[in-house]
Formats: C-alpha cells, sequence, structure tokens
C-alpha cells in the first residue's frame, strides 16, 4: 500500500511515523516551500504525549518544553479558585508537556525524515485537485505537478482543501471570540511549573503557561487572551497582533504573584487569531480519501486537546491501515471510531470548556472578590467540573484497582 499524505504539519508528519512503523508506504505533500518554526506554545495533555511517546519521542520533547505540574485556575482579580496536580503529577503514566509549538513540529518532521527519508516529503506542492476510481487517487498540484496513490489522507488543517473538494460551501464557524497569542521571557510564575488560567470570556480571559527554561533562569511565557465582542469581524490567522487592540482590557490586572499588563507588553512575538471552529459532520471517508486532525474535527482551541485528539487519530487509523487488507474497510472503520468521539469533543469545548468552573465562581460572586470560596462552592464540585471535561476529552484517569 502507498499512502499520500496531504499536509505536513503535527498530524501528517505523526502519520508518517506511524505507518512507517507499521511497514506502510506514504508520501507527504506540503505546501510551504521551507519548514521553518513559527507559532507559539501548545500544551500536549497526557494521552497526546503517550501517542508521541509511543513514537519513541517523550525524552527529546521533555528537554525541548517543560513539564506541567500544576493547573490552577484563578478569577479577573487573581484570587486561586481551584488547583489540580497534572500530568505524571496526577498518576498519569505519561507527563503533561507545554512547548513550542514550532520545535514539536521540528522534532515530528525530523523524525519522519529519519524513517521515511527525505525524498518522500515534498515541500512546496498545494493541492489543486483530487480524483479516484476503484484502482487509486490521482492528486494534482498547482504548477502541474501530479502524484499517485492507493489512498489519501487530509491533514491540512482547518481550511483543509481536500475536506473542501467534499463539501464545498462549508465556512467555518465564528462566533465573535478573537484571541492574541505571544510569547514573553521573564522570571517563572508560580514556581515554572504550572498552567494558568485566568478570567472569563465575559470580562477578559487570559491563558498562561510557560514552554521552555532558559540558560539565565528565565523562561519563555506562552499567553493566549480571548475576548469576546459583539461584532461579526474577526481577525486574521498567523497576522502580527497590536498589543493596542487587547491589552486596555487587562490593564488593571495587577495581582500580588503576576502583573499581567507588563507580561503583555513585554511580549516578543504577538499573533492573533479568530476562535474559529467547524460543525462536525458525519462523514470523513470517501472512498479512497479520508480525514484526520484539524481536517476532520477543527475544534476551539480550549483544552490544549486539538493536537492530542489528531495524534490518537493517525495512530488509530495507521493501526486500521496495518490489519485491514481492504483499504477502504480500514477508512471507513477509522471513521466509525473516531467520528463520534471527536465531535463530542468540538461540541464541549464550545459549551462546557474547562475553565468553566471559573465561569460558574463568577456567577455565583456576581464578579466580585470572595472572602470564603467554600462557603460558595466547594472545591469537590470544581473538581467533578473538571473530571466532566477529562472525561469527554478522553484523558480521565481510570479508577484505581484495590
Amino acid at each position: 500500500m502507498d499512502v499520500a499524505i496531504i499536509g505536513g504539519g503535527i498530524a501528517g508528519m505523526a502519520l508518517a511515523c506511524n505507518l512507517h512503523d507499521r511497514g506502510i508506504g506514504c508520501r507527504v505533500y506540503e505546501a510551504v516551500p521551507e519548514v521553518r518554526e513559527l507559532g507559539v506554545g501548545i500544551t500536549l495533555l497526557p494521552h497526546g504525549m503517550r501517542e508521541l511517546a509511543a513514537l519513541g519521542l517523550q525524552d527529546r520533547l521533555l528537554r525541548l518544553g517543560i513539564e506541567n505540574e500544576t493547573s490552577a485556575f484563578f478569577n479577573r482579580f487573581g484570587q486561586k479558585i481551584y488547583a489540580e496536580p497534572r500530568g505524571r503529577h496526577a498518576g498519569y503514566e505519561t507527563p503533561e508537556v507545554g512547548i513550542h509549538r514550532g520545535r514539536l513540529h521540528a522534532a515530528l518532521h525530523e523524525a519522519a525524515r529519519a524513517r521515511i527519508g527525505a525524498d518522500r516529503i515534498h515541500l512546496g506542492h498545494r493541492l489543486a485537485g483530487i480524483e479516484q476510481e476503484e484502482s487509486g487517487v490521482t492528486l494534482r498540484f498547482a504548477g502541474g505537478h501530479t502524484a499517485r496513490a492507493d489512498v489519501a489522507i487530509a491533514c491540512d488543517g482547518v481550511n483543509s482543501a481536500v475536506r473542501r473538494h467534499f463539501y464545498p460551501g462549508e465556512e467555518v464557524v465564528f462566533t465573535g471570540i478573537n484571541t492574541w497569542r505571544g510569547v514573553t521571557r521573564r522570571a517563572p510564575i508560580l514556581g515554572g511549573r504550572t498552567y494558568m488560567r485566568i478570567g472569563t470570556l465575559r470580562m477578559g480571559k487570559i491563558v498562561i503557561y510557560p514552554i521552555a527554561d532558559e540558560p539565565d533562569g528565565e523562561q519563555l511565557i506562552n499567553w493566549t487572551t480571548e475576548i469576546q465582542s459583539d461584532t461579526t469581524a474577526r481577525n486574521d490567522w498567523n497576522k502580527p497582533g497590536r498589543l493596542e487592540d487587547f491589552l486596555p482590557i487587562y490593564a488593571d490586572w495587577r495581582f500580588d504573584w503576576l502583573d499581567v499588563p507588563q507580561l503583555l507588553r513585554d511580549a516578543e512575538t504577538i499573533f492573533e487569531y479568530p476562535m474559529v471552529d467547524k460543525d462536525p459532520v458525519d462523514r470523513w471517508t470517501f472512498g479512497r480519501v479520508t480525514f484526520a486532525g484539524d481536517a476532520a474535527h477543527p475544534m476551539y482551541p480550549r483544552g490544549s486537546n486539538g493536537s492530542a485528539q489528531a495524534l490518537i487519530d493517525v495512530r488509530v487509523l495507521a493501526d486500521l491501515l496495518a490489519k485491514e487488507p481492504d483499504a477502504q474497510v480500514a477508512l471507513r472503520a477509522y471513521e466509525a471510531a473516531r467520528a463520534g468521539p471527536t465531535a463530542a469533543v468540538v461540541r464541549t469545548n464550545r459549551s462546557n470548556p474547562p475553565d468553566s468552573l471559573i465561569a460558574r465562581v463568577e456567577e455565583l460572586t456576581r464578579d466580585q472578590p470572595f472572602d470564603d470560596l467554600d462557603a460558595i462552592i466547594t472545591q469537590d464540585e470544581l473538581r467533578a467540573i473538571s473530571d466532566r471535561y477529562k472525561q469527554v476529552a478522553g484523558f480521565a484517569l481510570a479508577p484505581r484497582k484495590g
């Protein structure tokens, strides 16, 4: 079998590694002419790291990133609402890691090159069309190049050209939430191993976590602001962001443990992104073509779950292609296994994300500082909210036996 992978991002490179490890030949076709370390931070949850560990990448990624020990939730006054251990500190077999997205992509790209060979990773190949018949798939690229394969897997992201071929009228769903993301170099916050969520969309929200230790004792700190507006105008992807567009919301967020405005002003890079997803579709597979990762289930980047679901997708797909001699049967089985669970995550990220416990406290306190949180809501109730998200997202800890 020869598999064509459309898109050389995180999902595409991980799929190439998984297929090679199962003895299946593949080629990767990526639109950009050069692989560069772009973007800001990403969090690899334990179920995502489990997939990367199976590819032999855990130790390298731990060296490149930061292993989270704690996740902490705060109101916009800097008061801690809830905290819990994360990754191996919570009893998972694999760690939770914050890392620069570009470094993660570079590690996967290097692993794929080592496995399948640099000559099977084709950069500068932007898909222009796809055709199939009973015997295989033909890919047409801008510039006149063509390629043949037994099956084609779309790993080309939220604006997938392959998905657009089968759903030509589909649009991303935008509900008025824009985000700005940046990286700031500074001293560690709360011990340097904490993932922080502060505030809510209604009054302003920011997510903060470290992604690298620096030799001088400082860290690279990733942050993401989310702002809900009444306008239908959305910002662009990976466009340089302007501090003045969002800083005023956080102007008085100065806590005894963090000066948020200073964190934002000191950013080395700022990008703007719209918060978008797509409505789940029941069908990913069309004959010898299927979708994976963001091409299959674009979801809000909440709960750090998009990359984990993509990594699970490609491992399940590779397993089925290795076991089932009829590729089309394997693709349908993959869709049956993954479409339902990922649709549940898409819907949960919209309506009940992991930081909904902050919104619950904001509602109960009428957006005022509290004196005794336990008199308003218990830690057990907050833990239950957190655990419900983990259950839907697929990384709840199994009950211990005995």
